[in-house]
């Protein structure tokens, strides 16, 4: 069924009569399900984090901006609750000695789409962005609430479709439970142009979008700097935004998706996979970005630790207005949280987006 040696294809033995290499594997198994719980629960709290506050308006954020973040807080919570579970529990009650069953291709699926979806809202947030800085006056015409709405759903409904083969045992490509990342993942030796087409559909598109939007923006914004190194009064102690922002974005993004896009044309063109925790590294790297996502496109904002403080503060009010009274919260706040990002103008919207890097231009 495999075209070559696989790490996580187990023999039809028993597994007491497995041999020692299998039996490593699972002797490992507790302290990989221990990462991974505890990697879900930080990419889930810090999403729930950030969608209380982008869930109503931010100050400096436009509605389209706020969508695309809505959507990339979608995709990156669907690591913690879909992926995570689906892929621990499949851990635990699969027998090991069987060979692939449509539990294992579903849940394969499941990983792959929303892998693949969040590469997508990436690459839709920095086109945004890039529309934002660039041509700011054309903004509201060429980023329509209606342009927007279509890129978020291509980005989700356009995975589906291209990894629909992959759901369907017996199908164009084989699906095996692998011991060593815990994960159910596609064969991809068996259908090597089916893998191929994959990375050249979803990873290097994204990855040339990413790149050469964040990279204009980059070279906007230091020539921008250096403009405002003239004038001995102009923000001479300015933050460099820029690549405070833009290039921990990119190296976290190259970072976690790399080796697991290297590590699927490998197989695919070898039939071999990566050592055990090499593999596993890979595999689940991925889905760290969906938690430092939530650093770089979030809480880096000014804005939005402004309101997430408002939001943690009008909640403590709300709940507990005892204590609160005790630690010098006053009830005033609360119309202090409704003024601070219900009234703010001071950004234009059309020159807002992620991470306030859209108004740098603006300061020229």
């Amino acid at each position: 069924m495999y075209t070559g040696v696989n790490l996580s294809d187990i023999d039809d033995s028993n597994l007491s009569n497995a041999d020692p290499q299998n039996q490593l594997l699972l002797s490992h198994r507790s302290i990989k399900v221990s990462v991974i719980i505890l990697l879900g629960v930080m990419i889930t709290l810090g999403n729930i984090a950030v969608l209380l506050v982008i869930s109503s308006s931010v100050a400096g954020w436009s509605r389209n901006s706020r969508y695309f973040l809505l959507s990339l807080t979608a995709a990156d919570s669907a690591f913690g609750l879909l992926v995570m579970p689906l892929n621990l529990w499949v851990s635990l009650v699969k027998d090991y000695t069987e060979g692939p069953d449509a539990l294992c291709h579903i849940v394969a699926f499941c990983n792959a789409t929303v892998y693949s979806t969040c590469m997508y809202t990436l690459a839709t947030i920095s086109l945004e962005r890039y529309i934002a800085v660039f041509y700011p006056l054309q903004y509201s015409s060429l980023m329509t609430r209606k342009r927007a709405t279509l890129l978020i759903a291509f980005a989700w409904c356009f995975p589906p479709f291209l990894l629909s083969p992959v759901s369907f045992p017996g199908g164009i490509i084989q699906v095996h439970f692998s011991t060593a990342s815990l994960v159910c993942n596609p064969s991809y030796s068996t259908n090597v142009g089916y893998s191929i087409s994959l990375t050249c559909l979803i990873f290097f598109p994204c990855s040339i979008i990413m790149t050469f939007a964040n990279l204009r923006l980059w070279c906007a914004a230091r020539k921008q700097r250096l403009k405002l190194r003239q004038f001995h009064c102009a923000l001479r102690h300015r933050p460099n935004v820029a690549s405070r922002v833009l290039v921990p974005v990119m190296a976290a993004y190259y970072a976690c998706w790399t080796p697991c896009m290297a590590a699927m044309i490998y197989n695919a063109l070898s039939g071999s996979s990566a050592p055990e925790w090499i593999e596993f590294v890979v595999v689940w790297l991925p889905t760290s970005n969906g938690f430092l996502n939530c650093i770089f496109y979030f809480w880096i904002n000014r804005s939005f630790r402004r309101k997430f403080h408002m939001v943690i503060h009008k909640l403590a009010l709300d709940l507990c207005p005892e204590s609160a009274s005790a630690l010098g919260c006053c009830h005033t706040s609360k119309t202090q949280f409704e003024s601070g990002y219900l009234g703010n103008t001071s950004v234009h919207e059309r020159c807002s987006s992620v991470s306030s890097t859209c108004t740098l231009l603006t300061l020229a």
